[in-house]
C-alpha cells in the first residue's frame, strides 16, 4: 500500500508549503502570482483556512473554489482593478509573489537585470511590488531555486526587505511583512540575524548543502533544519482529483 510519502511530488510538497504560508491568516484577500501559489491558496482554503477570500483574477470573489483556470460557478462579489488598489492600501491582503531576484536581506527584483542605468535585462518592472510589501503580507515562490535567483543584493530594489522599510520610516515599516519565500528547495523567512533570510526546512530528497551551494550568499540555518512536511493524503487527494486533475503544477515543478 503506497503512503503519502511514496507518492507526494516535489509540486505537491511545495503546493502543501504554500498553503502553510497561508494557514494562519484567517479572513484575507489572498492574491496568488503564478500556478502553484494559485494552487496552494486554494488547497489551503479547503483545508486549514476556509475563511480565505479568493477572486478569478480579473473582477469576481469566489464563493467556490474551483480547480486551475476553470470558470467559478458561485460568485459573492465584485472586485473590479481598481478596487484592488483600495485593498492594497487597506491591507486586509496576502499577495504570493514571483522573484527574478531576493537578496539576503529579503529585498525583491522584478524590474531589471544590471546596472540601473544602462540594465542588460528589461523585466516586468516594479508594478505593485512596493506598496505590496509595505502595506500588505507578502511572500514569494521561487520555482527554479539558483545563485542567479538568490542574490547578495538584488539590482533593483522592486519589493522592499524589512531593513530598508525601516530605513524608510514608519510609513514604510508599520505594516510591513515579508512572511514566507517557498522555493522548489526549501522554505524560508527574514528572521536571521540583522532581518537575513534563514533556512526554515528543506524539501524531501534535498539537503542542507545543496541548498546552500544554490543560494548566492551566507545562509543563516539552525543545527537541525527540518524536512518541509509531505502533504497529507487528504491534502493528495484535493490537489489531483479536484483542484489539478490535469497535473499543471508539474509544468513549473517537473518530476524528477
Amino acid at each position: 500500500m503506497s503512503t503519502a510519502a511514496d507518492a507526494a511530488t516535489r509540486a505537491d510538497v511545495c503546493a502543501a508549503a504554500i498553503a502553510d504560508a497561508f494557514k494562519d491568516d484567517g479572513e484575507i484577500f489572498a492574491s496568488p502570482m503564478g500556478m502553484l501559489p494559485m494552487l496552494g491558496v486554494r488547497l489551503a482554503r479547503l483545508t486549514s483556512n476556509p475563511d480565505l477570500v479568493i477572486s478569478d483574477g480579473e473582477s469576481l470573489f469566489l464563493a467556490g473554489t474551483p480547480p486551475l483556470f476553470a470558470q467559478g460557478d458561485v460568485v459573492e462579489g465584485w472586485i473590479p482593478f481598481r478596487r484592488v488598489f483600495d485593498v492594497v492600501a487597506y491591507g486586509k491582503r496576502h499577495v504570493m509573489m514571483g522573484a527574478t531576484q531576493v537578496d539576503r536581506h529579503g529585498n525583491q527584483n522584478i524590474s531589471a537585470i544590471g546596472d540601473f542605468a544602462r540594465p542588460k535585462r528589461q523585466l516586468l518592472g516594479s508594478r505593485g511590488a512596493p506598496g505590496n510589501t509595505v502595506n500588505n503580507r507578502t511572500s514569494y515562490w521561487v520555482p527554479k531555486h539558483s545563485p542567479r535567483v538568490f542574490v547578495e543584493r538584488v539590482d533593483v530594489v522592486s519589493g522592499v526587505g524589512p531593513a530598508l522599510a525601516r530605513q524608510a520610516g514608519p510609513a514604510a515599516s508599520r505594516f510591513h511583512d515579508i512572511h514566507r519565500i517557498v522555493s522548489n528547495l526549501a522554505v524560508f523567512d527574514v528572521r536571521g540575524d540583522g532581518d537575513t533570510l534563514r533556512l526554515l526546512s528543506v524539501h524531501p530528497g534535498v539537503t542542507v548543502d545543496e541548498v546552500r551551494e544554490a543560494t548566492g550568499f551566507e545562509l543563516a540555518a539552525g543545527d537541525d533544519v527540518p524536512e518541509t512536511r509531505l502533504p497529507t493524503t487528504e491534502e493528495l487527494v484535493l490537489i489531483r482529483e479536484m483542484l489539478d486533475p490535469r497535473a499543471l503544477r508539474h509544468r513549473e515543478v517537473p518530476v524528477p
